[in-house]
């Protein structure tokens, strides 16, 4: 039976229930996981290759992160990946599917050997802006001067 909480002094955590897939990853050297929009988002090498989502459907499972161009050769060995519902440039392995966790492991295992069909480098993060008060402000916010609206209190 898989943990649900992480065991420590302060207040219980609840552990992801994906968390077991990218274990074997996290010995890797470029490791990184982050949290994205309340799933887990898997890096290597500066890639971002899965993305772990444990909400409801379509939001339940692993995203595979891959350029459309290399969808129908991954589809081609895992025919339970399709197209994300709302994010169709990524392919989708519900939690559902009957194959799940061994069709999981297998991209994992791909990941790891650098399967180049698995992958994408992430767009630049736009810099925010630091106000006069030192806080930072969003590019909307700025005037047309690239200064940031003065601050009432």
């Amino acid at each position: 039976m898989p943990k649900l909480f992480e065991k420590s002094f302060a207040k219980a955590k609840p552990v992801h229930p994906h968390e077991w897939l990218w274990e074997p990853l996290e010995t890797e050297p470029s490791f990184v996981l982050r949290p994205m929009f309340g799933a887990k988002a898997v890096y290597l090498d500066g890639k971002m290759v899965l993305c772990f989502c444990a909400r409801q459907d379509p939001w339940r499972g692993v995203l595979v992160c891959t350029d459309r161009e290399r969808q129908a050769a991954l589809r081609a060995d895992f025919p339970e990946l399709t197209p994300h519902p709302i994010l169709p440039k990524w392919l989708y392995l519900p939690e559902s599917a009957e194959t799940f966790e061994t069709a999981a492991a297998r991209l994992v295992t791909l990941v790891r050997r650098r399967d180049a069909r698995i992958g994408i480098v992430p767009p630049a993060r736009k810099k925010r802006s630091r106000g006069s008060d030192g806080s930072a402000t969003s590019p909307s916010r700025q005037t047309a001067t690239g200064r940031s609206p003065p601050q009432h209190q």
